[in-house]
Protein backbone atom coordinates (compact mmCIF):
# COMPACT_ATOMS: atom_id res chain seq x y z
CA UNK A 1 0.00 0.00 0.00
CA UNK A 2 1.28 3.42 -0.41
CA UNK A 3 1.17 5.22 3.09
CA UNK A 4 1.86 8.60 4.38
CA UNK A 5 3.33 9.56 7.43
CA UNK A 6 3.21 12.25 8.90
CA UNK A 7 5.58 13.54 11.86
CA UNK A 8 8.40 10.39 10.27
CA UNK A 9 11.18 12.09 10.70
CA UNK A 10 10.10 12.27 14.66
CA UNK A 11 10.99 9.68 17.74
CA UNK A 12 7.90 7.72 17.11
CA UNK A 13 7.11 8.54 13.60
CA UNK A 14 10.47 7.48 12.27
CA UNK A 15 9.89 4.30 14.14
CA UNK A 16 6.31 3.25 12.48
CA UNK A 17 8.05 4.63 9.04
CA UNK A 18 10.75 1.50 9.45
CA UNK A 19 7.87 -0.77 10.62
CA UNK A 20 5.57 -0.09 7.27
CA UNK A 21 8.75 -0.02 5.01
CA UNK A 22 10.18 -3.56 6.15
CA UNK A 23 6.39 -4.95 5.73
CA UNK A 24 7.02 -3.70 1.82
CA UNK A 25 4.56 -0.57 1.87
CA UNK A 26 5.35 1.80 -0.44
CA UNK A 27 6.05 5.08 2.42
CA UNK A 28 6.23 8.82 2.02
CA UNK A 29 6.95 10.97 4.96
CA UNK A 30 5.39 14.59 5.43
CA UNK A 31 7.86 16.72 8.30
CA UNK A 32 8.68 20.15 8.87
CA UNK A 33 11.16 18.97 10.79
CA UNK A 34 11.09 21.34 13.87
CA UNK A 35 11.78 18.21 16.20
CA UNK A 36 12.12 15.55 13.84
CA UNK A 37 15.67 14.68 12.04
CA UNK A 38 16.79 13.90 9.16
CA UNK A 39 19.36 11.07 10.49
CA UNK A 40 16.08 9.36 11.60
CA UNK A 41 14.65 9.32 8.18
CA UNK A 42 14.27 6.07 6.80
CA UNK A 43 16.30 5.72 2.81
CA UNK A 44 13.58 4.02 1.61
CA UNK A 45 11.15 7.03 2.07
CA UNK A 46 10.46 10.32 0.19
CA UNK A 47 10.35 13.34 2.31
CA UNK A 48 7.50 15.81 1.63
CA UNK A 49 8.84 19.24 4.02
CA UNK A 50 6.16 20.72 4.86
CA UNK A 51 3.92 21.69 7.84
CA UNK A 52 0.36 19.89 8.40
CA UNK A 53 -0.65 23.40 8.87
CA UNK A 54 0.39 24.60 5.00
CA UNK A 55 -2.83 23.31 2.57
CA UNK A 56 -0.51 23.97 0.06
CA UNK A 57 2.13 22.29 1.04
CA UNK A 58 -0.41 19.16 2.46
CA UNK A 59 -2.18 19.09 -1.27
CA UNK A 60 1.24 18.94 -3.04
CA UNK A 61 2.29 15.94 -1.15
CA UNK A 62 -1.15 14.32 -1.30
CA UNK A 63 -1.17 15.24 -4.62
CA UNK A 64 2.36 13.50 -5.43
CA UNK A 65 2.51 10.21 -3.19
CA UNK A 66 -1.68 9.42 -3.40
CA UNK A 67 -2.03 8.18 -0.47
CA UNK A 68 -4.28 4.86 0.57
CA UNK A 69 -3.55 5.29 3.85
CA UNK A 70 -2.51 8.37 6.35
CA UNK A 71 -0.54 7.48 9.76
CA UNK A 72 -0.88 10.93 11.74
CA UNK A 73 1.89 10.71 13.92
CA UNK A 74 3.04 14.57 13.90
CA UNK A 75 1.89 16.81 16.65
CA UNK A 76 3.64 19.51 19.64
CA UNK A 77 3.96 16.76 22.22
CA UNK A 78 4.94 18.78 25.40
CA UNK A 79 2.76 19.20 28.12
CA UNK A 80 4.03 22.24 29.71
CA UNK A 81 5.05 24.19 27.22
CA UNK A 82 1.00 23.24 26.34
CA UNK A 83 -0.22 25.36 29.00
CA UNK A 84 2.01 28.15 27.91
CA UNK A 85 0.95 28.09 24.55
CA UNK A 86 -2.59 26.42 24.31
CA UNK A 87 -3.01 28.46 20.70
CA UNK A 88 -0.01 27.31 19.46
CA UNK A 89 -0.96 23.65 20.36
CA UNK A 90 -4.35 23.99 19.69
CA UNK A 91 -3.28 25.56 15.94
CA UNK A 92 -0.66 22.58 15.03
CA UNK A 93 -2.50 19.62 16.83
CA UNK A 94 -6.02 20.65 16.07
CA UNK A 95 -6.04 22.63 13.30
CA UNK A 96 -3.10 20.98 11.69
CA UNK A 97 -5.40 17.46 11.81
CA UNK A 98 -8.25 18.84 10.61
CA UNK A 99 -6.07 20.02 6.99
CA UNK A 100 -5.15 16.35 6.91
CA UNK A 101 -8.60 15.17 7.03
CA UNK A 102 -9.98 17.69 4.44
CA UNK A 103 -6.98 16.05 2.45
CA UNK A 104 -7.75 13.39 3.26
CA UNK A 105 -11.26 13.11 2.06
CA UNK A 106 -10.45 15.14 -1.23
CA UNK A 107 -8.21 12.45 -1.95
CA UNK A 108 -10.07 9.32 -1.18
CA UNK A 109 -7.65 8.27 1.67
CA UNK A 110 -8.60 4.42 2.61
CA UNK A 111 -7.61 5.03 5.98
CA UNK A 112 -6.66 7.54 8.75
CA UNK A 113 -4.61 6.48 11.73
CA UNK A 114 -4.19 8.60 14.51
CA UNK A 115 -1.96 8.86 16.94
CA UNK A 116 -3.34 10.55 20.06
CA UNK A 117 -2.76 10.05 23.66
CA UNK A 118 -3.91 7.65 26.79
CA UNK A 119 -1.53 9.43 29.46
CA UNK A 120 -2.48 13.25 28.55
CA UNK A 121 -6.54 12.54 27.78
CA UNK A 122 -8.02 10.32 30.48
CA UNK A 123 -6.81 12.43 33.13
CA UNK A 124 -6.67 11.13 36.70
CA UNK A 125 -8.33 7.93 36.74
CA UNK A 126 -11.67 6.89 38.26
CA UNK A 127 -10.08 3.34 37.74
CA UNK A 128 -7.43 1.08 36.35
CA UNK A 129 -6.39 -0.25 34.07
CA UNK A 130 -7.86 2.44 32.20
CA UNK A 131 -10.34 0.94 29.30
CA UNK A 132 -11.09 3.25 26.47
CA UNK A 133 -14.80 3.78 28.12
CA UNK A 134 -13.13 5.61 30.81
CA UNK A 135 -14.30 9.13 31.07
CA UNK A 136 -11.91 11.38 29.17
CA UNK A 137 -10.67 15.06 31.40
CA UNK A 138 -7.37 15.83 30.49
CA UNK A 139 -5.70 17.97 33.22
CA UNK A 140 -3.50 19.99 30.78
CA UNK A 141 -3.95 21.56 26.95
CA UNK A 142 -1.75 18.87 25.35
CA UNK A 143 -4.13 16.26 26.10
CA UNK A 144 -7.34 18.29 25.29
CA UNK A 145 -5.81 19.38 21.37
CA UNK A 146 -5.17 15.65 21.33
CA UNK A 147 -8.68 14.34 22.24
CA UNK A 148 -10.48 16.81 20.42
CA UNK A 149 -9.30 15.66 17.07
CA UNK A 150 -10.61 12.43 18.35
CA UNK A 151 -14.19 13.79 17.51
CA UNK A 152 -13.76 15.14 13.99
CA UNK A 153 -12.18 11.36 13.04
CA UNK A 154 -15.43 10.20 13.90
CA UNK A 155 -17.32 12.88 12.20
CA UNK A 156 -15.19 12.17 9.07
CA UNK A 157 -16.12 8.34 9.56
CA UNK A 158 -19.90 9.28 9.62
CA UNK A 159 -20.21 11.36 7.35
CA UNK A 160 -17.56 10.80 4.66
CA UNK A 161 -17.00 7.02 4.96
CA UNK A 162 -13.72 7.50 5.74
CA UNK A 163 -11.98 4.46 7.95
CA UNK A 164 -10.20 5.86 11.17
CA UNK A 165 -8.43 4.36 13.93
CA UNK A 166 -7.54 5.95 16.95
CA UNK A 167 -4.38 4.75 18.97
CA UNK A 168 -4.23 6.35 22.11
CA UNK A 169 -0.47 5.66 22.98
CA UNK A 170 0.72 5.32 27.12
CA UNK A 171 4.14 6.84 27.98
CA UNK A 172 6.50 5.28 24.87
CA UNK A 173 10.44 5.31 25.03
CA UNK A 174 13.25 4.18 22.83
CA UNK A 175 15.81 4.60 21.08
CA UNK A 176 15.88 8.41 19.19
CA UNK A 177 14.01 9.86 21.59
CA UNK A 178 15.27 13.24 22.24
CA UNK A 179 16.31 14.08 25.93
CA UNK A 180 16.15 17.68 25.23
CA UNK A 181 12.63 19.19 24.36
CA UNK A 182 9.73 16.68 24.09
CA UNK A 183 11.17 14.39 26.26
CA UNK A 184 10.22 11.39 28.31
CA UNK A 185 11.49 10.72 31.55
CA UNK A 186 13.32 7.28 30.71
CA UNK A 187 15.30 10.07 28.07
CA UNK A 188 15.73 12.40 30.02
CA UNK A 189 17.02 10.41 32.61
CA UNK A 190 19.44 7.92 30.37
CA UNK A 191 20.90 11.75 28.49
CA UNK A 192 21.48 12.70 32.39
CA UNK A 193 23.01 9.49 33.22
CA UNK A 194 25.78 9.10 30.16
CA UNK A 195 26.69 12.88 30.48
CA UNK A 196 27.31 12.16 34.64
CA UNK A 197 24.60 14.67 35.41
CA UNK A 198 22.06 14.85 38.44
CA UNK A 199 18.76 13.01 37.74
CA UNK A 200 15.67 15.07 39.71
CA UNK A 201 12.58 13.12 40.21
CA UNK A 202 9.42 15.30 40.81
CA UNK A 203 7.43 13.97 43.52
CA UNK A 204 7.87 10.44 45.61
CA UNK A 205 9.18 8.69 42.80
CA UNK A 206 5.74 6.45 43.30
CA UNK A 207 3.90 8.35 40.58
CA UNK A 208 3.05 5.15 38.44
CA UNK A 209 2.83 5.17 34.75
CA UNK A 210 2.38 2.85 32.02
CA UNK A 211 6.07 2.59 29.76
CA UNK A 212 5.56 1.45 26.30
CA UNK A 213 8.72 0.27 23.84
CA UNK A 214 8.67 2.38 20.75
CA UNK A 215 8.99 -0.86 18.67
CA UNK A 216 5.52 -2.14 20.04
CA UNK A 217 3.60 1.30 19.37
CA UNK A 218 4.99 0.89 15.40
CA UNK A 219 3.82 -2.28 15.24
CA UNK A 220 0.35 -1.14 16.50
CA UNK A 221 0.06 1.39 13.69
CA UNK A 222 1.15 -1.35 11.52
CA UNK A 223 -1.13 -3.47 12.38
CA UNK A 224 -4.09 -0.31 12.29
CA UNK A 225 -3.34 0.20 8.71
CA UNK A 226 -5.44 -3.58 7.78
CA UNK A 227 -7.33 -4.38 11.06
CA UNK A 228 -9.67 -2.50 13.33
CA UNK A 229 -11.98 1.09 13.52
CA UNK A 230 -12.64 3.41 16.57
CA UNK A 231 -9.91 3.67 19.65
CA UNK A 232 -7.75 1.53 20.99
CA UNK A 233 -5.17 2.09 24.02
CA UNK A 234 -1.59 1.22 23.29
CA UNK A 235 0.75 0.42 26.22
CA UNK A 236 1.91 -2.13 28.29
CA UNK A 237 -0.47 -2.72 30.56
CA UNK A 238 1.97 -2.87 33.35
CA UNK A 239 1.91 0.30 36.15
CA UNK A 240 5.93 1.44 37.15
CA UNK A 241 6.86 3.62 39.59
CA UNK A 242 9.55 6.21 38.61
CA UNK A 243 11.43 5.14 40.73
CA UNK A 244 11.62 1.76 39.63
CA UNK A 245 12.48 3.30 36.34
CA UNK A 246 15.28 5.37 37.45
CA UNK A 247 16.78 1.95 39.67
CA UNK A 248 16.63 0.20 36.27
CA UNK A 249 18.25 2.74 34.28
CA UNK A 250 20.99 3.85 37.05
CA UNK A 251 22.25 -0.21 36.51
CA UNK A 252 22.25 -0.76 32.73
CA UNK A 253 24.31 2.53 32.50
CA UNK A 254 26.44 1.69 35.50
CA UNK A 255 25.55 5.53 36.65
CA UNK A 256 26.92 5.77 40.42
CA UNK A 257 25.08 8.95 41.91
CA UNK A 258 21.65 8.52 43.98
CA UNK A 259 18.48 10.58 42.23
CA UNK A 260 17.69 14.03 43.78
CA UNK A 261 14.03 14.86 44.88
CA UNK A 262 12.21 17.70 43.75
CA UNK A 263 8.64 19.48 44.50
CA UNK A 264 5.72 17.68 42.32
CA UNK A 265 4.63 19.26 39.04
CA UNK A 266 1.47 20.52 39.35
CA UNK A 267 -1.57 19.22 37.74
CA UNK A 268 0.61 15.51 36.81
CA UNK A 269 -1.52 12.40 37.21
CA UNK A 270 -0.22 10.46 40.04
CA UNK A 271 -1.18 6.82 38.66
CA UNK A 272 -2.33 5.32 35.52
CA UNK A 273 -1.94 2.43 33.38
CA UNK A 274 -3.94 0.80 30.16
CA UNK A 275 -5.85 -2.21 29.98
CA UNK A 276 -4.88 -3.56 26.09
CA UNK A 277 -7.14 -6.30 25.55
CA UNK A 278 -9.20 -4.35 22.96
CA UNK A 279 -5.95 -3.38 21.03
CA UNK A 280 -5.20 -7.15 21.04
CA UNK A 281 -8.59 -8.75 20.33
CA UNK A 282 -8.84 -6.11 16.95
CA UNK A 283 -5.72 -5.73 15.92
CA UNK A 284 -3.87 -8.28 16.29
CA UNK A 285 -1.34 -6.76 18.66
CA UNK A 286 0.29 -6.74 22.41
CA UNK A 287 3.42 -5.77 23.44
CA UNK A 288 6.10 -7.81 23.18
CA UNK A 289 9.19 -5.89 24.79
CA UNK A 290 9.61 -6.40 28.40
CA UNK A 291 11.11 -3.13 30.38
CA UNK A 292 13.93 -4.52 31.60
CA UNK A 293 14.96 -5.43 28.02
CA UNK A 294 13.68 -2.02 26.39
CA UNK A 295 15.35 0.08 29.09
CA UNK A 296 18.64 -1.79 28.21
CA UNK A 297 18.06 -1.40 24.37
CA UNK A 298 17.54 2.36 25.42
CA UNK A 299 20.60 2.67 27.04
CA UNK A 300 22.75 0.65 23.99
CA UNK A 301 21.09 3.28 21.72
CA UNK A 302 22.11 6.46 23.53
CA UNK A 303 25.86 4.97 24.38
CA UNK A 304 26.74 4.48 20.65
CA UNK A 305 25.39 7.86 20.03
CA UNK A 306 27.06 9.56 22.34
CA UNK A 307 30.59 7.72 21.09
CA UNK A 308 29.66 8.86 17.42
CA UNK A 309 29.31 12.53 18.64
CA UNK A 310 32.45 12.78 20.76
Amino acid sequence: MRVLVTGGAGFIGSHVVDAYVAAGHEVSVLDNLSTGKLDNLNPATTLYQTDIRDPQGVERAFAVARPEIVCHQAALADVRASMREPEVYAQVNILGSINLLETSRRHSVRKFVYASTGGAAYGEPDFVPVTEAHPVNPLDCYGASKHTVEHYLFIYNHAYGLETVTLRYANVYGPRQDPHGEAGVVAIFTGRMLAGEPCVIHGTGKQQRDFVYVGDVARANLAAATRGSGIYNIGSGVATDINTIFAQLKQAAGYDQDAIYGPAKLGEVFRIYLDTSKAQEALAWQPTMTLEEGLRQTIAYFQAETRENS
